[in-house]
């Protein structure tokens, strides 16, 4: 398997979208341009869990209706009057009862004796008991006017983002071990399939719990797609053009975000919405059988004829003459175990580590808590963005639309700044920025319209180029020994973040800017933490945690708790085959 990368990797390098390497093209963006179903389904919820106004309903037929000193025939024409969730509406029925209508009761006065908005009488108050009018001029139907989630049945609203964040977190771990198991390519088909199938049967659930049941299942297959999707093109893309082409996944996901803002836009009926939004990859779900198994999980699987053939039609697409021999290939890959053991007889009684290895000792500590932290801040900071780009003011679906589309360079520069400046010399300022431009949103006047999007464009930029930075960051940071440990237990606290942005968000109904406050407070607390972080650009990976330490220049060590490192050529192989491949997952 060592051996394979050495020969596969000449078949793909920066230039990776070039037709010189068609296969690995042609692999990389069929799979990743089903990553943008990933980024509609994760915010999908922003329009077709929106809360329009409304009001009471109302026990009889409506003959005039007055709000303030504006009087219509019919509540409809009131909407565009409405301006504060404290306002109600006076209207007489044509049997002569004046009722006032509030959001979540009504009260009917005692004394009719003429149509006014002010009235200090007698009234006896009543439930909502005949349902609720909605203002249907932006939204004709949302999962909120579909089954009344308004009053005291709000709560079930502000769960169906969270509940499908769970979803994203369960499904990422258990779908990372079955592809592991079973095959990138099965877990591929199922979930993509998964998404297209339960995203349809999401918009013809009958009640509120069958539909957050069925995104539950969305979330779970959309986040187990991502998941394995990165570590499939990670294991055709060459070592080049992996950094660029595994952040670049990050992009179609943006480009997702930016198609619930289309779609949002053209339709205004929750379940056709639905229908349209899952639809939009059906392409990639007609295809995605042809998409072969990774030659690497196939010879870790010891089926090198199936390996074999896949090398073999790498070679045809890219016009390779003298493809890899798989036989070749394991005898490579057995000299290369023989010389790595025979230095050393320690070496074959591995010691299985655990969470606790991050924590060592104080050094190799205080780094975990850092990264960890800087994926929490990371992935609420991203949510916090854009979930609340709907309530910025002006045009919600343009507001989404900027949002989503602001990743495409934050990526770019992501890249650039890794490769020129260091990783942790982009990640510091970028986190700072961040914590101040969220500090200077607060200070700008809630007229400024077009300036607060640009500032919340500029905050989602930020946390952007942290959030695609610390994949890659935290892989370099930890040894071979520990490195998918740290970066899983990493992408567990990524998730936790994206489950807790949701009630970050409902924070506004406490202060309006008490989201951004949070957010700014976490980022400027991890760029702060990050200053402690040892610079990785340039330097090998360590394969120890006594060489992890030592990254760090600090003087105690975890010697008592690795084995010795291996050497020679396998050693080198297997970390640039294996350990550099960082799977992640928004």
């Amino acid at each position: 398997m060592v051996g394979l990368f050495s020969c596969v990797k000449g078949f793909s390098s920066v230039n990776l979208f070039l037709s010189l390497y068609r296969f690995q093209a042609c692999v990389y963006f069929a799979s990743v341009f089903q990553a943008m179903s990933c980024g509609i389904h994760y915010l999908a919820s922003v329009f077709m869990a929106v809360t329009p106004n409304f009001v009471c309903g109302i026990p009889g037929n409506v003959s005039s209706v007055l709000f303030y000193n504006s009087s219509e025939s019919s509540i409809e024409d009131i909407w565009t009057l409405w301006t504060s969730t404290e306002n109600y509406i006076v209207v007489q029925l044509e049997n002569g009862e004046i009722w006032e209508l509030n959001q979540c009761s009504r009260s009917k006065r005692e004394v009719s004796l003429g149509l006014a908005y002010e009235y200090k009488g007698n009234k006896s108050i009543f439930s909502c008991s005949d349902g609720f009018l909605y203002d249907d001029t932006k939204w004709r139907s949302t999962v909120v006017t579909q089954w009344d989630l308004v009053c005291d049945r709000e709560w079930l609203a502000k769960l169906i983002q969270p509940t499908f964040m769970l979803g994203v977190l369960i499904g990422a771990v258990i779908f990372g071990d079955i592809a592991d198991r079973l095959g990138r390519q099965r877990v591929i088909w199922f979930t993509s399939a998964g998404q297209f199938v339960f995203g349809i049967a999401v918009a013809f659930t009958f009640d509120y719990y069958s539909f957050v049941i069925v995104r539950f299942l969305l979330a779970m297959v959309s986040s187990g797609y991502l998941v394995v999707a990165f570590v499939y093109v990670t294991e055709f893309v060459g070592i080049k053009a992996r950094t660029w082409a595994s952040m670049h996944v990050h992009a179609f996901f943006a480009m997702g975000i930016m198609i619930v803002a289309l779609v949002g836009f053209l339709v205004r009926t929750w379940w056709v919405y639905q229908i349209f939004l899952s639809i939009a990859t059906l392409p990639f779900v007609l295809c995605c059988w042809m998409l072969p198994e990774t030659p690497f999980w196939l010879l870790s699987e010891e089926r090198y004829e199936d390996a074999q053939k896949v090398i073999n039609i790498m070679a045809r697409w890219n016009k390779v003459s003298t493809p890899c021999k798989v036989s070749e290939l394991c005898s490579v890959q057995q000299d290369d175990l023989v010389s790595g053991t025979t230095g050393d007889n320690d070496t074959s009684s591995t010691k299985k580590h655990n969470v606790l290895d991050l924590f060592c000792n104080w050094h190799i500590a205080r780094r975990t808590i850092t990264v960890w932290l800087i994926w929490f801040t990371g992935s609420l900071g991203y949510y916090v963005f854009s979930l609340s780009s709907v309530n910025l003011g002006g045009n919600e679906y343009l507001n989404l639309f900027l949002i989503g589309a602001v990743e495409l360079p934050c990526y770019i520069v992501a890249c650039i700044g890794m490769d020129k400046l260091g990783r942790r010399n982009t990640l510091i300022p970028f986190l700072i920025l961040s914590a101040l431009i969220c500090v200077l949103i607060m200070f700008i006047p809630q007229d400024f319209n077009i300036l607060i999007i640009l500032a919340n464009m500029a905050g989602k930029f930020s946390i952007g180029v942290a959030f695609g930075l610390i994949y890659l960051y935290t892989a370099e940071l930890y040894p071979t020994i520990v490195r998918s440990l740290a970066v899983g237990s990493g992408s567990m606290m990524c998730r936790v973040g994206s489950v807790v942005a949701p009630f970050c968000v409902y924070l506004r109904s406490v202060w309006i800017f008490m989201p951004l406050l949070l957010v700014g407070i976490m980022a400027l607390l991890s760029g702060i933490l990050t200053i402690m972080l040892p610079e990785t650009l340039g330097k090998p990976l360590t394969n120890t945690l006594v060489e992890a330490t030592e990254l760090g220049r600090n003087k105690k060590s975890c010697s008592d708790k690795t084995p010795p490192a291996h050497s020679g050529a396998a050693l080198e192989k297997i970390e640039m085959f294996g350990q550099e491949i960082v799977s992640t997952e928004k």
